[in-house]
């Protein structure tokens, strides 16, 4: 077998996430189809299938078409022909034994006539239309096509025979331009992963709150909070530029949901700026920005509650939050970090041991080679004084009687605007 591309080094699950992920253009060489199902049938065996996770199927599912060239839909029936007969076989019927052909060419124009008159009714309307032609008024002509089916009829609609007669000219649709990618990010125990979300403080009165952005790194969990007194770009671009330059390390990657405020040119063309991959939470993945929401919640609304902060006081709350709230957070606030283990069914789970217990920042400093992460012009040094700055209870107590402070200037501050 001749295959350009040396598939035999990639042996791991890893290996071929990364060579899927990959955009660099290669060349496969398989002489014939016979040579591409040896391959994938040899493939499915080093591999052993069976006994993969769902994931790591659905990554080996993509590995072969990439590779085949072939659909999806057409690696999982030679998938399904492997798991029963353990072997992947070409079964397309030869052209001798084809089906003939049922629809005429004269049949074609006298579907083309009846839209004419009708002006293209929908599938369902069309055949219903021929149904009535042959049964109701006794037009034998169109005794075939009465028993057309919908999907079978637009096969019809794309034959020359058919714009022969028939010619439909729609305007020129706009297209869309594609912002993010939808797929999970891999950090691959490197920092600069960052989950985004914004929490609204909610109306009152008709009157509009704050709105409060939360990013946490996916691997460190190291945090930065800030308010923005609109949902929009022009509040919401310089803060995102706020939080990526409060973050220690380089950002590589932005994930959010598909919410309009994150997923827009301006957001779009700052991260591009930056050099910063930007991609969206899929489809049917409610679990995508899980850890960014389980923040929400444990950070957010713990030390911001759910009152109504109003939307003027945003630059106020934003103070306290990068100011007090995020040091506190990423110095000497604790939190769980997960291990993965796979079980005796091969699913992969999340265990939580107390020992693995840190501060986001210890967490930084335990990786391989943190100072190569870290952006240019700081060092270790420095983030070690800060972190030294206060001892956990002093960060503690200085966040409280902070926190303390800002709902009485909010408070005296609504209570001056209801006057």
């Amino acid at each position: 077998m001749i295959v350009t591309l040396q598939t035999q080094q990639l042996n791991s699950i890893e290996k071929v996430r990364e060579f899927i992920l990959g955009t660099d253009p290669v060349v496969f060489g398989f002489s014939d189809r016979k040579e591409a199902h040896q391959w994938m049938a040899e493939t499915l065996r080093r591999f052993a299938y069976g006994s993969r996770s769902k994931e790591h199927k659905g990554l080996l599912k993509r590995y072969l078409s990439k590779v085949t060239g072939l659909s999806v839909a057409q690696v999982e029936r030679y998938i399904r022909q492997f798991l029963q007969e353990g072997t992947c076989e070409d079964r397309r019927r030869h052209s001798e034994n084809l089906f003939r052909t049922r629809y005429t060419p004269e049949d074609v124009q006298l579907l083309a006539e009846l839209d004419s008159i009708h002006e293209n009714l929908s599938g369902p309307a069309t055949k219903k239309l021929c149904e009535r032609m042959y049964h109701v008024f006794g037009d034998h002509r169109y005794e075939r096509l009465s028993t057309i089916s919908n999907g079978h009829l637009y096969n019809l609609r794309k034959e020359a025979a058919y714009a022969q007669v028939r010619q439909v000219f729609q305007k020129t649709r706009s297209t869309k331009i594609q912002i993010g990618v939808r797929r999970k990010p891999y950090p691959n125990g490197s920092p600069g992963y960052l989950r985004v979300d914004s929490v609204h403080q909610g109306d009152l009165d008709g009157v509009k709150g704050i709105y409060i952005i939360n990013a946490v790194d996916e691997v460190t969990q190291m945090q930065c909070i800030v308010a923005v007194e609109r949902i929009s770009e022009m509040f919401l671009v310089p803060a995102l530029n706020q939080m990526m330059e409060s973050f220690p390390f380089v950002i590589r990657n932005f994930h959010s949901d598909c919410g309009s405020e994150y997923i827009n040119r301006k957001v779009a063309e700052m991260l591009e700026k930056l050099r910063i991959d930007q991609t969206k939470s899929r489809s049917r993945h409610c679990n995508d920005n899980a850890l960014v929401e389980s923040k929400n919640a444990s950070t957010v609304r713990k030390y911001l509650g759910y009152a109504h902060i109003p939307a003027p006081l945003a630059d106020l709350v934003s103070e306290f939050t990068r100011g007090v709230l995020t040091p506190y957070i990423n110095y000497h606030r604790p939190c769980f970090f997960s291990y993965e283990e796979e079980d005796a069914k091969g699913k992969i789970r999340k265990k939580y041991r107390y020992e693995d217990m840190m501060t986001p920042y210890e967490k930084f400093r335990s990786l391989p080679q943190n100072e190569s992460y870290l952006r240019p012009g700081l060092t270790l040094e420095q983030l070690d004084a800060i972190a030294s700055t206060q001892s956990d209870n002093e960060a503690g107590l200085a966040l409280q009687n902070a926190r303390q402070k800002l709902f009485q200037t909010i408070n005296k501050r609504s209570q001056r605007s209801a006057a």
